[in-house]
């Protein structure tokens, strides 16, 4: 393949992601659910491992140490991080992504605690984006964005 022909391939993928971008952010909450059934179930996993991994990364720097290894996380956080996925494919801002969270938490019964307890279903972060500390925010933003790199190295988008 010679430099030139390279090249424009690498300017039409980066070109058709920032079309699928502009298009993802003006999708309804009917099409980004569409949108993810046409997600791979591999692609998914892949994409909520490296966004839960990064997250508990970022917590043990913080000095939280209550996120576990991808292996040993309960299927409830697992299932969790497998539906922030699609929002953030779909193009969801940390809010949205956070909006989202606590919907599913409220959902399945969870309310706001001190402290994280799975056996209580109490969560500190069971408020507002608004009202999050900032380091709870940025846990929001890297992994909307881990999610969306994942993607796009898995060529979804």
């Amino acid at each position: 393949m010679t430099e030139r022909v390279r090249l424009m391939e690498q300017t039409q993928r980066a070109f058709d992601k920032e079309i699928a971008m502009e298009i993802a952010q003006t999708l309804t909450e009917y099409e980004k659910s569409k949108l993810a059934e046409t997600v791979h179930n591999d692609t998914i996993e892949a994409c909520a491992r490296a966004g839960h991994e990064v997250n508990r990364a970022y917590c043990l720097a913080i000095g939280d140490t209550s996120q576990p290894a991808w292996e040993d996380a309960p299927e409830w956080q697992k299932s969790s991080a497998r539906n922030g996925v699609a929002g953030a494919i779909a193009g969801n801002t940390p809010k949205q992504s956070h909006e989202s969270w606590l919907a599913e938490k409220t959902a399945t019964g969870w309310k706001y605690g001190p402290v994280k307890d799975p056996e209580k279903k109490e969560h500190p972060c069971f408020v507002p984006y608004a009202e999050l500390p900032p380091e709870q925010r940025a846990k929001d933003h890297l992994y909307v964005t881990v999610v969306r790199a994942m993607a796009g190295a898995l060529g979804v988008l």
